[in-house]
């Protein structure tokens, strides 16, 4: 499974306008309250454990002081009965070490803890986050300006002068992997470190098809033409809040050109290399995205011979 995908949660969307049964599940002693600090989540345990780590989890009431006044607490599904809320204690100054969670854990970033937790958790993480940082970068109403209140559990906010509805977004983002025989199309970005490369990526745009966005997106960074464009599979990827949407396509050959405004530079590796390097090797430097990364499950799947 691809890590961030498979939440084991009941959304149970249909109890979010139920604000009576969201509050009494908020304080719901069986209830479990997830803190997240400035964007990163709460992990149990010492710092120096070996993974997989267990999520912060608290009883209601825990951690409640940490959170501001208006803080975001998002209510992410029922795990069987039990409720899960995402609280947002971000003006806490350093609550791993003092106050009611010093000693109970410590807080990460959110990348390197997904790639700590068992694969269920790191869905939880993807979700708590995106939506914890939908609500930081939406206090206001962009149609007015006034202040915007939070409603339906998280989902929603409210403009509280011209009523105007606010919901989550989510930005669809095409990944994919241009192959031509025996080789595969990567680039390195140029916050990339050297020697990193991964498969080419960019947001669909407004009128356009996944298909055409693979299309035109390796051609702008790399004046590849394609064909014979298929579906991989798709990751929620919340940095902040996209879906990966992985794709292979054929390309018409092996003819290509970086454009250097996006990447550092693209190359075609041979199935025999990209099989070892995802297998963890170096080979004369290169290396490829972690597991954590829609990108390398491509490569992987390709390498091995499964598409």
């Amino acid at each position: 499974m691809i890590p961030f995908a498979g939440s084991p949660l009941n959304r149970a969307s249909e109890k979010r306008t139920d604000t009576n049964w969201i509050k009494s599940r908020r304080r719901d002693p069986s209830s479990l309250i997830f803190p997240m600090w400035r964007l990163e989540p709460f992990l149990l345990g010492p710092e120096k454990s070996n993974p997989p780590i267990e999520l912060g989890l608290l009883r209601p009431g825990v951690a409640d002081s940490l959170a501001g006044a208006g803080a975001p607490c998002i209510f992410l599904g029922l795990d069987g009965d039990v409720a899960i809320f995402a609280l947002d204690v971000s003006e806490a100054g350093d609550p791993a070490n003092a106050g009611p969670l010093a000693g109970l854990g410590y807080f990460r970033d959110a990348r390197v803890a997904a790639s700590m937790v068992s694969l269920k958790d790191a869905a939880i993480i993807a979700q708590a986050k995106a939506l914890i940082d939908w609500h930081q970068r939406h206090g206001f109403c962009p149609r007015c300006g006034a202040p915007t209140t939070m409603m339906d559990g998280g989902y929603r906010r409210q403009c509280t002068k011209c009523n105007a509805e606010h919901f989550p977004r989510v930005d669809p983002v095409v990944i994919m992997l241009a192959t031509e025989g025996e080789a595969c199309l990567v680039g390195r970005g140029k916050q990339f470190p050297p020697g990193m490369f991964s498969a080419l990526a960019g947001f669909v745009e407004p009128g356009e098809t996944i298909e055409e966005a693979v299309r035109r997106e390796l051609m702008e960074e790399a004046s590849v033409k394609v064909r014979d464009v298929t579906y991989y599979a798709t990751q929620p990827w919340p940095f902040p809040s996209s879906l990966m949407i992985g794709c292979f396509a054929k390309a018409e050959s092996r003819d290509v050109k970086a454009d250097e405004t996006e990447l550092a530079e693209v190359r075609w590796l041979e199935r025999s290399v990209a099989r070892e390097l995802v297998a963890g090797k170096q080979v004369d430097g290169l290396r490829v995205p972690p597991p954590i990364a829609i990108a390398h499950h491509l490569i992987k799947t390709w390498a091995l011979g499964e598409k």
